[in-house]
């Protein structure tokens, strides 16, 4: 697989059903304004993500390839059990009384410190650091595919979506990005 399709599709499975798609859902249905809510994520992501993976590069320096790919290999398994255990958001008013792309943003940014899909923005930085650009660019990108048709039809209930279910399914895939990890692909 291409470093930019590892990315989109790391980041967007780790996403379902994280906190920062239920911050997205409540974004999108407290202003009800999409263009300025996703022009935010997106770059809260690419600030986010850019730092997360120069860190990664660092990071690198220090291992050895094979031992960053065990690594990885691991964070994938981590990222299958940490995805099966939900997310709690927490309402922040003096974020919200903002407009809505500063609102967005400042929250997304804090959203994602720490979070699994920056972790493993930070992971594939320090596996592909040759191709840091492309790891940003898939990582975003797979924000932005995760996150972008929660605000469209941010009017549905949370409750509707069957998010345990999402979860287990999205585990598995981790999973086998492991696997996939493991022997080489």
């Amino acid at each position: 697989m291409s470093i930019l399709a590892i990315s989109i599709t790391s980041v967007a499975l780790a996403e379902i059903g994280d906190k920062t798609q239920l911050l997205s859902l409540l974004l999108a249905s407290r202003y009800r304004k999409p263009v300025p809510i996703i022009a935010a994520i997106f770059l809260a992501t690419i600030a986010n993500h850019a730092l997360a993976a120069w860190l990664g590069v660092v990071v690198a320096d220090y291992l050895t390839p094979d031992i960053l790919k065990w690594v990885l290999v691991v964070s994938f398994v981590a990222m299958a059990g940490w995805i099966l255990i939900p997310d709690k958001l927490d309402d922040d008013e003096s974020i919200s009384n903002r407009g809505p792309f500063i609102a967005s943003f400042i929250a997304f940014f804090v959203a994602e410190i720490g979070d699994k899909t920056q972790v493993a923005t930070t992971m594939l930085g320090a596996k592909y650091h040759d191709g840091l650009m492309w790891v940003v660019l898939g990582t975003t990108i797979g924000m932005l595919l995760a996150n972008v048709p929660v605000v469209l039809i941010g009017k549905l209930s949370a409750e509707r979506m069957p998010l345990a279910l999402i979860r287990k399914i999205t585990a598995a895939l981790f999973v086998g990005l492991a696997v996939a990890a493991a022997i080489g692909m």
